[in-house]
């Protein structure tokens, strides 16, 4: 790759460095968002486990203080709300039903959940839709720059053409190269991302169900 940057043209050359920082930018962004999924993975299984097995509605909100995870997080925000509304129930905030302010606050919290979960979709999708098209830009650039040489040297010899065309041709194949794992680890992340979203809806459906069994509070 060393040997190919030097001998190519300075556009070509910049061309493939790209998709090098590309490539690099993509297994980062794959290598983060796994570790991301499995440490939220185990954290939503022990916080579901010690959640479900409280003995009392107190008992599952310290429970809720004191993990870790996305679940545990929306349920602290539950909390929190139905604190709030015993505290401050005449300001502008608390107006309606606890109900009401509890499903506003559980709903606003899953989408800043989803927003975290959405880190990094974009780069993935940006990179899985250009880097072809980068790669065949370098291509077309590395045959022009071939035909150049061919009309200087005057030659049109399998020598002289075969070099500069298939070190070209590269550029293509790199581009290729780097958006497959892109596009895969986007779609894969997306899958990931929507159950995961899922998960958390219907645990703020049983949070709402428990609140309201408990009068909305805590």
């Amino acid at each position: 790759m060393n040997n190919l940057l030097m001998s190519s043209s300075p556009i070509i050359g910049g061309t493939l460095a790209l998709l090098v920082i590309f490539s690099i930018i993509t297994w980062s962004t794959i290598v983060i968002k796994s570790w991301q999924y499995w440490r939220d993975s185990k954290d939503n299984r022990a916080f579901n486990d010690s959640f479900w097995d409280a003995g009392e509605w107190q008992q599952a909100a310290r429970i809720s203080e004191e993990m870790p995870g996305k679940q545990a997080c929306l349920a602290q925000a539950g909390f929190a709300e139905l604190r709030d509304t015993q505290k401050q129930g005449g300001d502008m905030k608390h107006l309606g039903s606890p109900q009401d302010g509890l499903e506003r606050s559980l709903r606003q919290t899953v989408q800043n959940l989803q927003r975290q979960l959405e880190g990094g979709l974009a780069m993935l999708a940006s990179i899985g839709s250009t880097a072809p098209f980068i790669g065949l830009f370098g291509t077309v650039w590395g045959i022009m720059h071939a035909l150049q040489d061919i009309s200087k040297t005057g030659s049109a010899s399998l020598d002289v053409v075969s070099g500069p065309i298939g070190e070209a041709l590269i550029a293509t194949a790199i581009g290729i190269a780097t958006a497959l794992p892109a596009v895969l680890a986007y779609n894969f992340f997306l899958r990931r991302m929507r159950l995961s979203i899922a998960d958390l809806e219907n645990f703020a459906h049983d949070f709402m169900r428990l609140a309201a069994k408990h009068d909305y509070r805590v």
